[in-house]
């Protein structure tokens, strides 16, 4: 029989990260390119220890090769979703997980966006500065 495969997709801001999950020692694969770490691409420290928090959380980072497929956004939404989407993926491999990924609210989309723009104004909310005269 073939090797298993779990799926999740993941979603934060505008990025969406579809993981897949295959048993394995721990091999990162990237946009179709093999990662020697996931650094190489996250660039910081706190986005890695964020992304793979659902593998730590339950101890299985080294049972796992993942096979990732990343786009949109920047490397902070990314990262974030990265972190959905594995957390989803555990849940395929074992539903028992549930409860520990929820209480670490890693199964709740993050649903809060960046704000349009507004005519007249510069951004969002930032007005032309006032001139009296």
């Amino acid at each position: 029989m073939e090797n298993p495969d779990y799926y999740g997709t993941g979603r934060r801001k505008t990025s969406v990260a579809r993981v897949h999950l295959r048993p394995g020692t721990g091999k990162i694969k990237l946009n179709g390119k093999p990662l020697t770490a996931l650094k190489d691409y996250l660039l910081r420290d706190s986005l890695v220890i964020e992304a793979m928090k659902p593998l730590t959380l339950t101890g299985l980072a080294d049972r796992f090769d993942l096979v990732l497929k990343l786009s949109g956004g920047g490397l902070s939404g990314q990262a974030g979703a990265l972190k959905m989407g594995i957390a989803r993926a555990l849940l395929e491999y074992n539903n028992d997980l549930r409860p520990t990924l929820k209480a670490a609210m890693l199964l709740q989309r993050d649903s809060r966006m960046v704000e349009r723009k507004k005519y007249g104004l510069k951004k969002a909310r930032r007005a032309p500065q006032y001139s009296k005269r």
